[in-house]
């Protein structure tokens, strides 16, 4: 690896901070998603009698000395985070920022520079405030504006602590059902199934102009900032070599993994969505200078989700796989997880070729990682399955750089356990440090290193020479 590589590990404000209604933070989308058995279930408000998992997290708003100290031991110099639109503007629509919001990430990004931990900060992040979603979210060209507004505040705030931006987190989820939360809470209306994809859309196409405006106005704030998209991966193999199959796999990997990247990095709308467009009778509303806007506010780095893959064909009889985003069929040359998701490192490798023939930009993968049934014991958490994870995505890694794809850095999910995004609750772990909570928020929120911590430290040291 190269000595400037970001080894580093990843959270999101929504998934770790807790206290969601502490120094004036607003209710955001995820706070009104009570937990249930299986997944989420959105509510109109917060209500009585409901487990929230946002609303206390792991409690990182209060333990971040501490979190940000054990990352620290385990060596990152990397940490991607990202910040709670609702802790700087509670509904979004006030015209001044919460200044105790403020001045929370103030310290946190403080307490990163004094351990030399570069932050890697996601603007939105699944969590854009409750009050904008009741309004439309970003099925109404407003939410620019709120947006904005929103930019200009933390790019202003941060310039010299901050140097890499995210947009938006894994943007390319709005193709997907799941996109429920990256829209900002149209709920009714999103599920809707006939104007679902319509509606999605036209939130997605009001977000590549939100970005493309905001990293334009970050250029003229601190013209040293690197702003990047970031994408879900969510490769498809063709279930079998009929071409059918082939052609269909083809279609898909364009639709759900290059899209939205063509936009934000090439600045404009690709030859081959006329065609989805016209098949699903998409017509989106656009104003005169959009598509020059989004020309002109191309991003520096393109920053994905690596978690599995599956396959796609016609037989509708084919046994399925799980998973929150990628859901297909199964591949069966791949083992699962105990969450049903495939385990397929190789994959990483063809996904990450084919990203940067296509763009040429620098690559970070800020989300990769194993969410298991984790056990203390004795104050010990024995997470093998998590190591031989990880060990076999990092050489498809260093496999990739040496055949020339040029990776920024790896930054694992995640830091410390968290809120999983496909259940709410905690039951599936990521983290490299364990957190004594429930899924009904019970426990001491005492922290303690699993084997995987130790493990990543060695890694880190050796510059990703030491995976045994």
């Amino acid at each position: 690896m190269k000595t400037e590589f970001f080894w580093g590990a990843s959270t999101a404000a929504n998934q770790v901070e807790g206290a969601w209604n502490v120094d004036g933070k607003g209710t955001s989308v995820i706070d009104v998603l009570a937990q249930t058995e299986h997944f989420r279930e959105e509510t109109d408000g917060v209500l009585e009698n409901r487990y929230y998992s946002s609303h206390q997290a792991v409690d990182f708003y209060h333990h971040y000395e501490e979190d940000i100290a054990m990352m620290a031991e385990m060596g990152i110099n990397s940490y991607r985070m990202s910040i709670a639109w609702t802790r700087i503007y509670p509904t979004g629509l006030e015209e001044k920022p919460n200044e105790a919001g403020l001045a929370f990430y103030d310290k946190v990004f403080d307490l990163l520079a004094k351990y030399d931990i570069e932050p890697i900060v996601t603007i939105s992040h699944y969590e854009p405030p409750f009050e904008l979603a009741k309004r439309g979210g970003w099925s109404k060209r407003e939410m620019i504006t709120h947006y904005l507004k929103y930019c200009q505040t933390i790019f202003e705030r941060y310039k010299t602590k901050v140097k890499y931006w995210i947009t938006f987190n894994e943007i390319n989820c709005m193709l997907v059902p799941f996109g429920i939360m990256t829209a900002g809470g149209v709920f009714s209306s999103i599920k809707s199934p006939e104007n679902t994809l319509q509606l999605r859309l036209q939130c997605l196409h009001h977000q590549f102009v939100a970005s493309a405006k905001a990293v334009q106005l970050a250029k003229t704030i601190n013209s040293d900032f690197k702003i990047g998209c970031m994408i879900a991966s969510m490769l498809s193999y063709p279930l079998t070599p009929n071409p059918e199959d082939i052609r269909l796999s083809d279609k898909e990997n364009l639709i759900k993994n290059m899209f939205c990247s063509d936009v934000m990095i090439k600045g404009k709308y690709p030859y081959y969505i006329k065609e989805y467009f016209s098949e699903h009778h998409i017509q989106l509303d656009m104003e005169d200078d959009d598509l020059e806007i989004i020309k002109e506010g191309t991003v520096d780095f393109y920053a994905c989700s690596y978690y599995m893959s599956s396959c796609i064909g016609y037989d509708s009889s084919a046994d399925k796989v799980g998973g929150n985003l990628l859901s297909g069929l199964r591949n069966p040359y791949l083992k699962e997880s105990e969450f049903g998701w495939q385990i397929d490192p190789k994959g990483m490798e063809i996904f990450l070729h084919r990203v940067y023939d296509r763009y040429e930009l620098p690559i970070m993968i800020v989300e990769n990682g194993l969410g298991a049934r984790d056990e203390l014991v004795d104050g010990q958490v024995h997470d093998s399955y998590r190591i031989a994870y990880l060990k076999e995505h990092i050489k498809a890694l260093k496999h990739v750089i040496e055949e020339g794809v040029d990776v920024l850095g790896y930054l694992p999910w995640s830091a410390i356990d968290l809120m999983a995004l496909s259940t709410g609750t905690i039951d599936k772990r990521y983290g490299f440090i364990y957190v004594d909570v429930d899924s009904q928020g019970k426990g001491s929120f005492r922290r303690y290193r699993k084997d995987s911590f130790y493990w990543y430290k060695n890694v880190i040291a050796s510059n990703g020479e030491k995976l045994e």
